[in-house]
């Protein structure tokens, strides 16, 4: 709140004498003259860095220090560019999948062990995850997830699961973070599949429907083969392990995926 001094104990106005204005002006393009001396000399003597070192650049190292700036600027310039289509994807990608008749959108409650509710600002790549427990069904595992709000035993959830019969289900909005990635959770969509044993394969119609959901996903974020990557890549667990051991397997599935 703006406080105001009472009348009578405000200061008297100060008034500024006729030859003190006629100073003034003088002494403002005075200063004006110096600063834009002092900005060529600073421009003069801008520090370039060769091999660590630092040293003021003289005029026959001023060319490629400028090379190198406009370089660096060019690269924060893409790197920004990147940033801004990837959140633009981002948001103009459906929260839930109801549209598609091929996927059952069954969210989780919002809890801190599975679904924090915390926003996905950016997505960068899809994580393929496999189950570890042989046999299980996608909707035994979206329910697993759901309990935890009361076990708390663990956290961890997927964006979706795809069961043995091909069936996928959504657990998580893209737009919220899963506890399935690790340190990439902030900036990826994660997909758990089903097995029928512990080599860790997937059943013929669990990959159909993994590499038509990926198909969608890749699209819908603009996501390259680089885009597409197993739990494996983020922290070098054995996940999933059939795709790990077997990497022309890994290699066949992503070829389905970006054929043309």
């Amino acid at each position: 709140m703006k406080r105001h001094t009472p009348a009578h104990l405000a200061a008297p106005p100060r008034h500024t004498a006729p030859d003190a204005r006629r100073g003034l002006l003088p002494r403002v393009l005075a200063g004006a003259a110096c600063l834009c001396i002092a900005g060529s000399l600073f421009l003069s003597g801008i520090f370039v860095r060769f091999s660590g070192q630092e040293a003021y650049a003289t005029p026959e190292t001023d060319a490629p220090a400028e090379a190198a700036m406009t370089e660096e600027m060019e690269e924060a310039l893409a790197r920004s560019q990147a940033e801004l289509l990837a959140r633009a994807a981002t948001e103009a990608v459906p929260p839930t999948l109801e549209e598609l008749d091929w996927v059952t959108v069954d969210l989780i409650p919002v809890n801190e062990f599975s679904r924090p509710g915390d926003a996905v600002e950016e997505v960068n790549a899809i994580v393929v995850h496999y189950t570890g427990n042989p046999g299980t069904t996608a909707e035994q595992h979206r329910s697993y997830f759901a309990g935890l709000a009361e076990t708390g035993e663990a956290s961890v959830s997927s964006h979706f699961v795809i069961g043995m019969d091909g069936a996928i289900v959504q657990c998580v909005p893209l737009d919220e973070v899963s506890y399935c990635s690790n340190h990439r959770n902030s900036d990826t969509i994660s997909i758990e599949c089903c097995h029928p044993d512990t080599t860790g394969q997937f059943t013929g119609e669990t990959e159909d429907a993994l590499v038509r959901l990926l198909q969608y996903l890749t699209d819908a974020y603009g996501l390259d083969e680089d885009g597409v990557i197993r739990h494996y890549e983020v922290t070098g667990k054995l996940c999933p392990l059939y795709y790990v051991e077997h990497p022309d397997a890994w290699e066949a599935i992503k070829a389905r995926v970006f054929e043309d």
